[in-house]
């Protein structure tokens, strides 16, 4: 770098000021130093391909497949889950994995397919194999939804990580979803998507790629089927999608595509395939059940950086009890730190953290820490001390504790790739139980580091433990983050066993579901912003991750009153709805925009406290089935192309349809309705679908339709528990289950299911399958009477 290249890197980070400007340039220094000594040169690489199959041995689940240069497993599990693992790569080590993974399934049959090669045959899925090395995925009708070309790899003469490719055709008619968090969805356009957890230095606006969770989980949905597919290798890497072409009159078919280039790691894959409800169900049983947040988790959060005191706090809490605004939890960002250091308080802003705690419990309101994972690197620190002790820190090739520049300045970073390490970091929640605090937000993890060029993350040279076989921040730069929220949930579960740990994460990778939950990051302020928050949350839920939200209003700028009040409506409706903004932003309280925002607020909050009780069993529902709680419209119908192509409204959960405004100055809308009967939920009128109707979308309020047959268990006017049942149509019945929270420890809920039925005197409610239990415990409301 020369002099010329320090000035510009001065000036990109001018807002920082010299001193830390500086530092940040010192820290890319450091980083492309690291880099160049600790990465060895890849020099000359020599390409292979599987070559000519040559031999074939049977094992329990499926077999293994020998060619000239390479080796196949396939294993077919209980669960209907297909693995396949080349040059000897088994489902274990695995960071997505939750335990060993599944048993074979010792009822498949391996036996000759046809040219030549091979096929192993279960119940719901057949694999084939040619004899080069191409794989396909079969229906049991022989419908072929996934093929992959033999796979190709580069290797180094002078030994070292080989780079691999695999290139993948699908249906003409196939959808792509999945891939984490991405801001360009939730269906997935034609384009090249990095699998990088990455930082973008600023707010993210629709097409911005990558962000701070990727993952390589990808939902097909065609005509054929649903299938889901998931490369079990956490290195940097890119996925390409080419949608597919149907022939018109004479024309051909021409298949849609993915190609996927991996920077080193194993080549191996999970396949699921059925309906996408199965999918979801087998991918939990995979990967791990979601964890289950506490009820308080469930309503209104409010989060600012800028509480800079105990007396705003007060202030605000004020502000939302004065104007009878429910809130359930208040976020303490990095301002209560002191000096931004990790595990702090700044005794002068906030002397009575802890009182000012329980005072707030006594209200139902929790407070939630923000928790970063750079320590700063300062002896006399209790944290860098410890760690130092303990050797927990990060190193590069040459043994150094590798520095980086976070927001306390010159950091290390915990290594949470070793149990060890994770014990020692869990254990500091003890102080922030102390504090008060009941929950916990993971940020900056992806892990950021601030540098003037490049990547803003840790060189890609150091070292990590990776559970004991050793390894580079190429391999655990992606796991990094879903590591530490395994180190917070496990400390967690012993230091309080009494309640159920709450935690959420803006990075993470496949499986993070098991220990809570993300938000999208730091959306931009805007209307394409609040597009893009949906596109998140309905990706994210696709790959397994069914609690999360957007920062409500944006990160940056000041939004419109219109543009804030349709995102806070929008939030009422996602599983986590919080209000946050940045430093430099305009404030995100409802009062701060007017009397018309504030009452049509209060009207959102107010349907968000009525659905409560339905909001915690979808809780439930997730854990136990992995079914999202935010859906695409095409989930129990993924054959309806018209749904298909639908991002900008969604399922929530069995029973109603959400239809948020998503641009400026409308108020009515065109809503793509799935087969059935549907009503309008304040207005009671009749929709029929399948087809495409236009509803009021007036400023008070978002359309939300409900579905005929429906039981909702909702909060009644005591704050009791009251069903809700919207009539069935003529002839038909419907239905609904009820989780009954245990409160926040580990109790199983009281689960109830009931039917709705026409009968002689009206619409009935009763228990499912038991009619000796007589009428409900709880009271009955039906609605859409006057429609049949």
């Amino acid at each position: 770098m020369d002099g010329r290249d320090l000035v510009r890197s001065v000036k990109a980070v001018g807002s920082w000021g010299a001193v830390r400007g500086l530092r940040t340039v010192r820290a890319a220094w450091r980083r492309r130093r690291a880099d160049a000594a600790g990465l060895p040169r890849r020099g000359a690489e020599r390409a292979r391909v599987p070559g000519a199959l040559q031999e074939v041995r049977p094992e329990p689940g499926g077999g293994v497949v020998r060619f000239a240069r390479s080796e196949l497993r396939i294993t077919v599990a209980v669960n209907g889950a297909v693995f396949w693992g080349w040059d000897g790569a088994g489902p274990q080590p695995s960071y997505a994995l939750a335990g060993h993974g599944p048993e074979p399934d010792r009822r498949v049959v391996l036996e000759p397919d046809k040219d030549g090669g091979w096929r192993v045959v279960a119940k719901r899925v057949t694999v084939a194999v040619s004899r080069q090395g191409a794989i396909e995925v079969r229906t049991p009708g022989g419908v072929t939804l996934r093929r992959d070309l033999p796979p190709r790899w580069w290797e180094p003469v002078g030994g070292g990580a080989a780079r691999w490719m695999q290139r993948s055709e699908v249906a003409p008619d196939a959808r792509f979803f999945g891939l984490g968090g991405r801001s360009a969805g939730p269906r997935l356009t034609e384009g090249s998507y990095r699998l990088w957890n990455t930082d973008p230095g600023r707010p993210f606006v629709p097409g911005d790629d990558p962000l701070y969770l990727t993952m390589p989980v990808q939902l097909v949905v065609a005509d054929a089927g649903t299938h889901l597919v998931f490369h079990d290798t956490p290195w940097d890497g890119t996925v390409t999608l080419r949608e597919g072409e149907e022939g018109a009159g004479s024309g051909h078919d021409r298949a849609g595509s993915c190609e996927l280039r991996m920077d080193g790691g194993p080549l191996r894959c999970w396949v699921m395939v059925g309906t996408p409800a199965r999918v979801l169900r087998v991918w939990a049983s995979l990967t791990g059940a979601p964890a289950l947040p506490p009820a308080w988790a469930l309503g209104h959060h409010h989060a600012r950086w800028g509480f800079d005191s105990e007396a705003e706090v007060r202030r605000i809490v004020a502000g939302y009890r004065e104007r009878g605004l429910p809130l359930d939890a208040v976020h303490l960002d990095i301002d209560h730190y002191d000096g931004h250091r990790v595990f702090t308080v700044d005794r002068d802003r906030f002397p009575n953290l802890p009182v000012l705690a329980e005072e707030l419990r006594r209200d139902g309101i929790r407070l939630v820490s923000i928790v970063d994972p750079a320590v700063k690197a300062e002896p006399g620190d209790p944290v860098y001390d410890s760690g130092a002790a303990e050797d927990a820190f990060v190193r590069d090739a040459s043994g150094r504790v590798v520095q980086g520049v976070v927001w306390p300045g010159e950091s290390v970073y915990p290594d949470f790739t070793h149990a060890r390490v994770r014990r020692w970091w869990g254990g500091h929640y003890e102080e922030r139980l102390a504090q008060g605090f009941a929950g916990f937000w993971h940020d900056m993890n992806e892990p950021v580091s601030f540098t003037a060029f490049g990547e803003n993350t840790l060189p890609r040279s150091a070292r990590h433990a990776l559970e004991g076989h050793g390894g580079d921040h190429r391999e655990a730069h992606n796991v990094y983050a879903l590591c530490m929220a395994r180190a917070a949930y496990e400390s967690l579960r012993v230091l309080a066993p009494q309640e159920r740990p709450f935690l959420f994460s803006r990075s993470g990778w496949a499986g993070m579901q098991r220990y809570g939950g993300t938000w999208s990051g730091d959306v931009a302020t805007g209307w394409p912003g609040l597009r893009a928050s949906l596109s998140l949350v309905m990706g994210l839920g696709l790959c397994g991750v069914p609690y999360s939200g957007p920062d409500v209003g944006g990160f940056d700028g000041s939004p419109s009153p219109e543009l804030y009040l349709r995102w806070f409506q929008l939030g009422s409706y996602l599983p986590l709805f919080r209000t946050h903004a940045s430093l430099r932003a305009g404030r995100r309280e409802p009062w701060e925009f007017g009397d018309e925002v504030l009452a049509h607020a209060r009207e959102a909050l107010m349907r968000r406290r009525r659905l409560l009780p339905y909001f915690v069993t979808l809780s439930y529902v997730a854990r136990r089935t992995g079914a999202p709680y935010v859906r695409p419209l095409w989930w129990d119908t993924p054959g309806d192309r018209t749904l298909r192509d639908c991002g900008d409204a969604f399922l929530l959960g069995e029973g109603l349809l959400v239809a948020p405004v998503l641009e400026p100055g409308a108020t009515r809308r065109t809503v793509p309705l799935p087969r059935g009967r549907w009503y309008d939920t304040v207005t009671e009128e009749v929709f029929q679908g399948p087809g495409r109707v236009v509803v009021d979308a007036p400023l008070s309020r978002i359309p939300v339709l409900a579905r005929a047959g429906v039981v909702l268990p909702v909060q009644g006017a005591d704050g009791g528990l009251e069903l809700e049942a919207w009539a069935p149509a003529p002839g038909r019945s419907g239905g609904g289950v009820v989780a009954r929270d245990a409160g926040d420890g580990w109790a199983e809920p009281e689960v109830e299911r009931y039917v709705s039925r026409w009968e002689d005197h009206g619409v009935v409610v009763r228990w499912d399958g038991d009619e000796d239990r007589g009428e409900p415990a709880h009271p009955v409301r039906v609605r859409g009477l006057g429609q049949r």
